[in-house]
């Protein structure tokens, strides 16, 4: 008989709840959870699909080894083994930055990506680490570090109480959010619509999102920043801006004016395509809304000025008072996360405390360009990546110039891949660790939980029994580190969780603020429960997190601390109500589709973690880099540039072997409008050549008003067509690399990011 079970699904920043129907061992369907507490049964096309995905005969049931230049089946025990012999004899002979780690999108949407990778790169000591981030987010982490003091600081839209919303760069309802955790977007904001709040968007396109606004303005691509900055200014000169309570927690505001004051929306009209008018009455309609939230991403973040945009959101943020309120942007408060601790001054944050060795590109959050990974592997000297711990990863699709970089792969010494798929980057590979299908792991989401518009918190355990011949994914990644700690055969996986539990539990019991102060760490640590190390782990982040019981009575004991906010049925520090305090990995597990923690609540000045204590609004990075801003408003727009695009059942590249998601409208074309058609010669359903910086890419054409004129649109995440791959689905349609156009040299110079939007290009018609 048919049985169900409740999984998150992994597929997306949604993190919708699943019921999943099972007949044996097989996912024969998947619907959405109609118990769930965040998701209340919404399910997109990608969920649905979830059975699909599941049972992907292409996906690798067995490690594989590299064996006279041939990947081969090996057993688990091989594949460690040869990782074993090869990592640490290079760090020995070459020094620790000889091995780099890439981390891919995927990683996040996993309980081991979320958990063992940092161990992995402390094991390694290497500073050569580079991750999808430097594709996609890091503008928002510099600017929420130099604002707040802390990178993963990032207010988020309270979507479900606000009364006017600007969307800038975003197209969450075939994204389903992004940096912004919210299940069933589309019905979010139908539901503002309906209880007569405003939602404008801002796009170069007209996406589905789009077609739901009150408003639609289409600028040019790459100018988000200049019209988010007239905006403010706007709001300035005009005496619109009002802070609030903001203003006692905010240093820079009176400088402001004098910052902004080039960009007037007269000054940045020409640039964005915009009339100054239209750019003065959204600011003025923004200021007026009860409430307000300004919301940007990916199409704000990988352009030129991605830092500066993603700055100047939270800058309109604060000056209409919307930051830290209802109704306005808030930052969540996840169950896992760290416990809030008394407001003060922090450490900051900083940038390039080290430099890449070939380029000199500065670090940021303890990470390096992507697009630089390619020079760091092929230029000889001291230093050179000759190793690559790979996981999750495909950055031969998602980074720039990925024949450059398949080739640099190429010529490793070394490779380790994590990876389900034999994909474009996991080919290269001398040992591929293929991880099980996600209904045979457990699920809790560390990462989106933390960018959720509503506290909750949910953990699913594994749905599917796993199989005789494979290993979870938390054994393999903790089998990893051993491996390349030389602890290999010496050492039990269980003890890579060990030793994290016993350096969190020695940090927390000596320190002076801590409840747990002066507490016995090996007594706590029995305390803890789980079937296996990393729920004890996950036991470990919800007792020590804003809303956990801290060991009941055993914490209390250890003397010294102050009381425990949120402990023994008090309210937390961050206002979250009493019936939410005592959470632990039992209690979360007697509520299967999850406990609802609450609406987000202010949390300022509890957030920040600036030297200051106070939000600076002024950073010296940000004030460094307008003049840059500045001369962008004399600079002469290319004739014609590119813009990527998403698909509700697409995900970057790793959707794509699955026939259910591909196929329809979910293809790779160019999509131009029909004026530019006309221009250039252009047939719907013709073909072009794309031509930029890194080289030439041919498309089929999709001629359609829903692209602004100058603009023509290729979706990111295609390019399947590479021999040694094993993806029948992807490569019977394999489409084109859209970044293949880049050579890795357009980067927002304040956080590394590629600019992977709004760049020039020519196109061509072909015959």
């Amino acid at each position: 008989m048919p049985r169900t079970a409740p999984r998150i699904c992994p597929l997306c920043e949604a993190t919708c709840g699943l019921t999943l129907t099972i007949e044996g061992t097989t996912v024969t369907g998947a619907r959405g959870d109609r118990d769930d507490v965040f998701s209340r049964g919404f399910v997109c096309p990608k969920g649905a699909a979830f059975g699909a995905l599941d049972s992907d005969p292409d996906r690798l049931r067995t490690p594989l080894v590299r064996r006279d230049g041939r990947l081969r089946e090996a057993t688990w025990d091989e594949a460690f083994d040869a990782i074993a012999a090869a990592v640490p004899a290079l760090v020995r002979e070459h020094g620790a930055q000889a091995v780099g780690v890439v981390l891919g999108n995927p990683n996040v949407h996993t309980m081991a990506g979320a958990l063992y990778p940092p161990l992995l790169v402390n094991t390694l000591g290497t500073r050569n680490l580079f991750t999808a981030s430097t594709l996609d987010q890091m503008p928002k982490h510099v600017s929420s570090g130099l604002l707040f003091g802390d990178p993963f600081a990032i207010p988020v839209p309270d979507l479900d109480r606000t009364d006017f919303l600007l969307l800038i760069g975003a197209n969450p309802v075939e994204s389903n959010g992004s940096l912004c955790t919210a299940p069933d977007f589309p019905g979010r904001l139908k539901a503002l619509r309906a209880r007569g709040g405003t939602l404008v968007v801002v796009d170069p396109r007209r996406t589905r999102t789009a077609r739901l606004a009150d408003r639609h303005l289409a600028p040019r691509p790459g100018s988000d920043a200049l019209l988010l900055a007239a905006l403010a200014h706007t709001l300035l000169t005009e005496k619109l801006a009002d802070p609030g309570a903001l203003a006692e927690h905010t240093e820079g505001l009176g400088e402001l004016s004098d910052a902004l004051a080039s960009f007037t929306p007269e000054a940045v009209a020409p640039a964005c395509d915009l009339p100054a008018d239209g750019i003065r009455a959204l600011a003025r309609e923004l200021a007026a809304a009860p409430t307000a939230a300004v919301y940007g991403r990916i199409g704000s973040c990988t352009v030129e000025y991605g830092t500066l945009a993603s700055w100047l959101v939270d800058v309109l943020n604060i000056l209409t008072g919307n930051l830290d309120r209802p109704g306005g942007a808030l930052f969540p408060l996840p169950a896992a996360g760290p416990r809030p601790r008394p407001a003060g001054p922090g450490r900051g944050f900083a940038l390039g405390r080290w430099r890449s060795r070939v380029s000199g590109h500065p670090e940021v959050k303890s990470e390096l360009p992507t697009a630089a990974l390619a020079e760091e592997i092929e230029t000889p000297g001291e230093g050179r990546v000759r190793a690559l711990i790979a996981i999750a990863a495909n950055p031969v699709l998602s980074a720039p110039d990925g024949r450059r970089l398949d080739a640099a792969l190429a010529g490793l010494d070394f490779m380790v891949s994590v990876d389900p798929y034999l994909n474009e980057t996991s080919r290269h590979a001398h040992v591929v660790l293929p991880p099980p299908p996600p209904s045979q792991s457990a699920h809790h989401d560390f990462a989106f939980n933390g960018f959720a518009i509503r506290n909750q918190v949910r953990y699913t355990r594994p749905a599917v029994p796993l199989e005789a011949d494979r290993l979870d994914e938390c054994e393999i990644h903790a089998r990893l580190v051993l491996a390349v700690s030389g602890m290999h055969g010496s050492a039990e996986p269980s003890a890579v969780d060990d030793m994290a539990i016993q350096a969190v539990l020695a940090k927390e019991t000596a320190d002076r603020r801590s409840p747990l102060h002066g507490a016995d760490p090996a007594r706590l640590a029995g305390l803890l429960t789980g079937e296996n190390g990393p729920e004890r782990r996950l036991d470990l982040m919800l007792r020590l997190g804003p809303y956990g019981d801290l060991f009941g009575a055993a914490g209390q004991s250890g003397g010294g601390g102050a009381a425990a906010p949120g402990a023994g049925g008090t309210q937390t520090s961050a206002g979250a109500p009493e019936e939410t305090a005592g959470l632990s990995l039992e209690r979360l597990l007697a509520h299967p589709h999850g406990i609802d923690l609450g609406p987000l609540r202010p949390r300022l000045p509890g957030v920040l973690r600036t030297r200051t204590g106070r939000i600076e609004l002024l950073p010296e990075p940000i004030t460094a880099e307008l003049p840059r801003l500045r001369a962008a408003l004399a600079a002469r727009p290319a004739a014609l540039v590119l813009v990527g695009r998403r698909h509700l059942r697409s995900n970057n590249s790793w959707l794509h072997n699955v026939p259910a998601l591909v196929g329809g409208s979910n293809r790779c074309t160019l999509q131009v409008h029909p004026q530019d058609a006309d221009r250039l010669g252009l047939a719907d359903g013709g073909r072009a050549r794309i031509t930029a910086d890194g080289g030439s890419l041919d498309a089929p054409v999709e001629v359609t008003d829903t692209v602004r004129t100058g603009v023509v649109s290729l979706p990111h995440g295609w390019g399947h067509d590479r021999p040694g791959t094993r993806l029948a689905v992807a490569g019977a349609e394999p489409g084109v690399n859209v970044n293949q156009l880049l050579d890795g040299t357009r980067l927002d110079p304040l956080s590394g990011t590629a600019v992977l939007n709004g760049f020039p290009v020519t196109v061509t018609p072909l015959p």
